[in-house]
């Protein structure tokens, strides 16, 4: 988003405010942007500890205290994602008659979302079920999909040159994200020797997956040893990975399902199982259109995941899973919600939703 707010000709200044707790300070800072920080963490405390009492005293606090910041800084608009740090901004914004946008990218909004679209002019949604779920009188919601970074910024040539991969092989991508990543790097583990004969395998590990996964690719025959790509993450080339991908093996956050679908690419999804179910929702839509497959969290052993590479061999399967994916894509979401900040920073009246339809689907204005 910050991206596309300063790729325009009327850029606007921007500051984040946050909380204290996640990576958004250091990640946020890195990307020159200032940051301002409430006293409140970043997401709320879920388990029995002493943050469960605190948490209450510290939200109570960070009213005034952003009240404070927004009087100061006195900003044009705001955008929010709606997690649990923007319930004391937008409450201070309120009477300050600041705008706001909010974006949700999850099927099934969570309860602070909830709470704090009440707060929003315009609200930007990747489903319609959201917008549904959030619409109230008199606020206009749009579907914009979720923002994601240039999926064009790289061609499948290129990508895989990049990548030391061939042109003509098959590559699978398997990323399990931060949460619960143990399970997919286990069924790697165990299915790895089987799981090479299907093609190349870049596998994200995480940090404390990296050093097993290295030593499973040294138990492998020499000969084959190169089919088999252990990352502890991937940063820079989690792009050049995903364009170079016949087919990507993951998690359901919306950021991932936004990216396979703007590249039209087949997917075998597992939906991390916590976190109310919200993961599993935003499968569903893949799943209903056939644009990608879902295995339960619970049943993602070695033999699902060389099911799941079995679609490397079958052309007709991942032709049809890539129409279907690219047909849900929008790969311009991040223009479209900025046209709806711009638009709210400037008074300008709500942009027609024929505009932010194409904007979304990367056409121009």
């Amino acid at each position: 988003m910050a991206r596309s707010l300063r790729d325009r000709p009327n850029a606007p200044d921007l500051l984040w405010l946050g909380g204290h707790r996640g990576l958004e300070t250091s990640l946020v800072r890195s990307a020159g942007i200032p940051v301002r920080r409430l006293a409140l963490r970043s997401l709320r405390t879920v388990d029995v500890s002493i943050h469960a009492v605190l948490d209450p005293a510290r939200l109570a606090v960070s009213i005034p205290q952003a009240a404070a910041i927004l009087a100061k800084e006195r900003p044009a608009a705001i955008f929010t994602t709606g997690g649990y740090v923007a319930v004391p901004t937008l409450l201070a914004a309120a009477p300050l008659r600041i705008p706001v946008v909010l974006w949700d990218g999850n099927v099934v909004p969570g309860r602070a979302v909830r709470m704090t679209a009440r707060l929003a002019q315009s609200i930007a949604v990747s489903h319609e079920a959201t917008g549904r779920a959030l619409a109230r009188a008199g606020t206009r919601w749009y579907v914009t999909g979720t923002p994601i970074r240039d999926v064009a910024a790289i061609d499948r040539a290129e990508a895989r040159r990049r990548l030391n991969l061939p042109d003509d092989g098959r590559v699978m991508l398997i990323f399990g994200g931060s949460q619960a990543v143990r399970r997919f790097n286990g069924a790697v583990t165990a299915a790895l020797p089987r799981l090479v004969e299907r093609g190349h395998v870049l596998h994200v590990t995480g940090d404390e997956g990296y050093a097993p996964a290295l030593a499973a690719k040294e138990r492998l025959p020499a000969n084959i040893r190169s089919l088999y790509r252990p990352y502890p993450f991937l940063r820079d080339e989690m792009l050049p990975a995903l364009v170079s991908a016949d087919l990507v093996v993951g998690r359901a956050g919306s950021s991932t399902l936004a990216e396979v679908t703007a590249l039209g690419l087949p997917s075998v999804i597992v939906p991390y199982p916590h976190a109310a179910g919200h993961q599993a929702a935003n499968a569903d839509v893949l799943a209903a259109t056939g644009a990608a497959r879902l295995v339960a969290d619970e049943a993602f052993d070695a033999d699902a995941l060389l099911a799941a590479a079995d679609l490397l061999a079958d052309d007709a399967a991942l032709r049809r899973m890539a129409d279907a994916a690219l047909a849900l894509g929008r790969p311009g979401a991040a223009a479209a919600v900025a046209e709806l900040v711009l638009a709210a920073a400037e008074r300008r009246p709500a942009p027609d939703p024929a505009v932010i339809e194409r904007l979304s689907r990367g056409g121009g204005e």
